[in-house]
This record gives structure tokens, C-alpha cells and sequence, in this order.
């Protein structure tokens, strides 16, 4: 008889829950610690918490030299920039130097940041200006200063290769749930699909809809969760790469696709665009869906998401 065996945990920052079915406790035990296992090696390799990763590295020796790293990581740099381009520059992991100095989102933060020096924090936001070498893996951002981070993706790659290390293990359903982002793949213990809720911006917790998905990821964007209010005005976490503000107009934005990498980097940009934008984008790539809720709790879906 089958059953769900879960374990939970928090890395990168945010809240895991790993969710394996199979028949045995003293396996799923061992492939879930081998999951988390998996998540933390990403982790080491993609932090700017430790000045040894990569990604320091990288950022160490901005303006100065490129920097060979991992193939896992140019890999993902590399992928990074496709986003970029896709989307127009709304994805942007060069963002690094603008949403750590200039915004912070707690209680500590009481005053809108400077504007001028904002704008010349911004001409490092370019990711245009990270250059790379296919022949030895070196990347090398091109102004001093400038800094790259994986928050919009992070956590999605390691959903997908958790994911993918369980499959290679032999077990074939389960959930990843990189806070509130999933990869879902099989079916629950009893055989349904799995349901997922799609959350209500305007009751936390609460659903408004369901959608029955398997072999998918899910990811959301929404200013629901994390913000600060300055002025009796609520700012959201989710920057605008080209302005260096918080985002407004949409509520949240989920995004569906096989990959949960590309449904984690392309929640954020799709809640930046204008929303005809970014249907145009989405309904043009396949494999891609979405669904948005703006400001006046308008609903905007792609051409192929049927809810109930």
C-alpha cells in the first residue's frame, strides 16, 4: 500500500517541504534526506553569504576579471540571460546591487531610499554586461560594483534537481515545495491528482481556485506576502529592474510549466509587465500558462488555463 512521506526544512532562505510517495519508510526517509542533501549543495554554490561561492566570487571581481566557475552555475547564468532577453530585461539577475541597499522589507525600514543614488545604482543593473566564455567558464560582470544574485531563480533550480534526484532514485510521485513554489510530479498515494490551490492575494491562505496537475511546476509572484508601508502607501518586495521601485499593478502572478526553474524566473517579470505583454509573451512559448490578478482584482489567464 502506498503513502506520503514528508520532511521539511529551511534553506536559501526559504521554507521546504518535500513530499515522496512509495511503500517503504525507511526509504522514502533516505531519499528525502538525499533531496535536502541536493538543495543544500545549490545552496553552497549559489549564496552571496559565503564569500567563497561562486557567486561572490563573481561579484568580488566585478570590473576587475572574469572568473571561472562550475559548469552548473555558468549553466545556469547562461539560461539566466535567455530569461532576460525573453522578457526584455524584466528578469534581471544583476539586480544584486539595487534590492539589498536600498530596500529593506521589515519593520526596520521607514523612509523611501535615496532616489539619486538609486538612479546611479541602477546603471549596474544591466545584464547586458555580464560576459561569458564558453571555453573555460568564466563569467565577468563589466562595471566595479555590479553584482549578480539567483533570488528569481534560485530556489526554482532546486526545486527541478531535487525533483530530478528523486526520479533518478526511483520514485515516481512527490511534491517539492520550494515556499509556495512546487514540483509536482505522479500522483497522491491514492491514486487522484494532485490538487493545488491557487492562493486569493486578498485572503492569505484562503484559495480562490483549483486547478488537478501532475508532471508540472507552479510558481507566484504576488505583493500579498512581503512589503513594507511608508506613508500610509504599501510598497511590495518585487522590484522593477528599470526603475528600482517596487512593482504595482499586479496582485500576483502564478505561472505553470514542466520546468520548475522556468516557471520560478518567470513568475517575477510576468508580475512587472504590462499585462497584455505579458500574455502576448507567455501565449507565444509553449509548455507556458499563467494566470494574473491586478490591483482592481481583474482575473487574466493564458489562452490554455481552464479553472474551477
Amino acid at each position: 500500500m502506498l503513502h506520503e512521506f514528508r520532511k521539511n526544512g529551511k534553506l536559501m532562505g526559504n521554507a521546504f517541504q518535500i513530499t515522496v510517495v512509495g511503500q517503504n519508510e525507511e526509504l522514502a526517509e533516505q531519499n528525502l534526506e538525499e533531496a535536502f542533501n541536493e538543495i543544500r549543495r545549490i545552496e553552497s554554490l549559489l549564496t552571496t553569504f559565503n564569500e567563497e561561492s561562486d557567486t561572490q566570487n563573481i561579484n568580488r571581481n566585478a570590473g576587475i576579471q572574469p572568473v571561472k566557475v562550475a559548469e552548473e552555475v555558468y549553466g545556469l547564468i547562461e539560461r539566466s540571460l535567455m530569461i532576460s532577453r525573453v522578457t526584455n530585461g524584466f528578469f534581471d539577475i544583476t539586480y544584486g546591487g539595487i534590492d539589498r541597499s536600498f530596500w529593506n522589507f521589515d519593520r526596520t525600514m521607514t523612509k523611501l531610499p535615496d532616489i539619486e543614488k538609486m538612479r546611479e545604482g541602477l546603471k549596474l543593473v544591466d545584464y547586458r554586461k555580464i560576459i561569458l566564455n564558453p571555453k573555460d567558464h568564466s563569467v565577468f560582470l563589466l562595471d566595479k560594483g555590479m553584482r549578480i544574485g539567483f533570488g528569481g531563480i534560485g530556489k526554482g533550480y532546486a526545486a527541478e534537481m531535487a525533483k530530478r534526484l528523486l526520479e533518478s532514485r526511483g520514485v515516481t510521485s512527490g511534491i517539492v515545495n520550494a515556499a509556495g513554489d512546487l514540483s509536482i510530479w505522479g500522483t497522491q498515494a491514492d491514486g487522484k491528482p494532485w490538487t493545488v490551490g491557487i492562493a486569493d492575494p486578498n485572503s492569505a491562505g484562503l484559495p480562490f481556485s483549483y486547478l488537478n496537475i501532475s508532471n508540472m511546476a507552479v510558481a507566484t509572484s504576488g505583493n500579498y506576502e512581503k512589503f513594507v508601508e511608508i506613508g500610509g502607501k504599501k510598497y511590495s518586495h518585487t522590484i522593477h529592474p528599470k526603475t528600482g521601485m517596487p512593482a504595482h499593478g499586479v496582485k500576483s502572478a502564478t505561472v505553470f510549466c514542466p520546468n520548475a526553474e522556468i516557471a520560478d524566473a518567470m513568475a517575477t517579470p510576468i508580475s512587472i509587465m504590462d499585462r497584455r505583454e505579458a500574455l502576448g509573451l507567455i501565449n507565444q512559448i509553449k509548455d507556458l500558462e499563467c494566470i494574473i490578478i491586478d490591483d482592481d482584482d481583474q482575473l487574466f489567464v493564458s489562452d490554455n488555463i481552464r479553472l474551477r
